[in-house]
């Protein structure tokens, strides 16, 4: 799989090497190692990824939701063979969520208090990968505490035990963001700036297609190929801001993709994209594409 990128060739052998020795100390941490592959229309967004890793820095996906940056994640994970923690951000992140929290525990009959390690603290204690996901969904005041850990010192004091902790030498941390997202703030400088930052835009054309054969159930040429031009019909649209970035969503493609074979095309994107709308008139102006490659009289 390496050989289809173009990095540098002593960062490609030094990826080999790693890829290789991790993937014989995985042991009881297999699981962690991400599986899924990131079909990407322009192979420099997957090649500047695995560069700014292998260079010590953390990467920030930023892009519409649906346009995969998890599963770039993943592959990022399944290319380093590292095992990869995740963090799933919303305004109900708490402290705990993040570092890991006290619980009592019984031993020799007496009870003790326990620090349980969160996956920030497993990341860096283990040398593995960080996966924040929708880090601008997190309120302000939780991610201060991210701070040492993400630049040159990788360094956190743990509040609950008070024990320093410095991340081991493979550690780094990959987050993902959907910038001007309901619920969303905008992530302040200081954050920002412990970032290398990868613009993951919607897959399109070919690769999309590609894709919906590969991942969906749908396997006739002829209805994927509308599908990949419903798609880019609709990116545009949520681009400018007609639609929510829902609609444009390639997990809402798969999944019309998939119902479309046991049901007619229309119900499926009914289901799979049109519902998921809140705005009576966003759903008018997809159900009118969708009609438009998809009627079925």
């Amino acid at each position: 799989m390496l050989e289809q990128f173009h990095i540098h060739a002593d960062l490609k052998q030094q990826l080999s090497t790693i890829h290789e020795k991790n993937k014989q100390e995985a042991g009881e941490n297999a699981h962690l190692i991400g599986t899924k592959i990131y079909k990407a229309s322009d192979n420099s967004i997957i090649e500047d990824a695995i560069t700014a890793l292998l260079l010590g820095k953390n990467i920030l996906l930023k892009g519409p939701t649906g346009s995969g940056k998890t599963v770039l994640a993943e592959t990022l994970s399944s290319l380093f063979q590292k095992p990869m923690h995740s963090i799933n951000c919303s305004v109900d992140l708490d402290v705990e969520g993040i570092l890991g929290y006290n619980t009592l525990q019984t031993k020799d009959g007496a009870s003790e208090v326990t620090f349980v390690n969160g996956p920030l603290m497993k990341a860096m204690k283990n040398g593995h990968f960080l996966y924040i996901d929708e880090i601008n969904m997190a309120k302000p005041e939780t991610l201060p505490l991210l701070h040492g850990a993400l630049d040159y010192r990788k360094m956190i004091t743990n509040p609950f035990t008070q024990e320093v902790v410095y991340g081991d030498d493979e550690y780094r941390v990959i987050a993902a963001i959907n910038e001007g997202y309901v619920g969303t703030s905008e992530l302040n400088e200081a954050l920002k700036n412990r970032f290398v930052i990868i613009e993951v835009p919607y897959i399109q054309g070919d690769t999309l297609k590609e894709l919906l054969l590969a991942e969906s159930k749908l396997k006739d040429v002829a209805t994927i190929e509308k599908f990949v031009a419903f798609a880019s019909d609709l990116m545009p649209l949520a681009r400018d801001g007609r639609v929510s970035e829902e609609a444009a969503s390639i997990r809402g493609i798969i999944d019309a993709c998939d119902l479309g074979v046991y049901i007619p095309v229309m119900r499926a994107i009914e289901r799979s994209i049109i519902a998921k709308l809140n705005d009576e008139t966003e759903q008018m102006t997809v159900r009118e594409l969708a009609e438009s490659y998809f009627f079925e009289g």
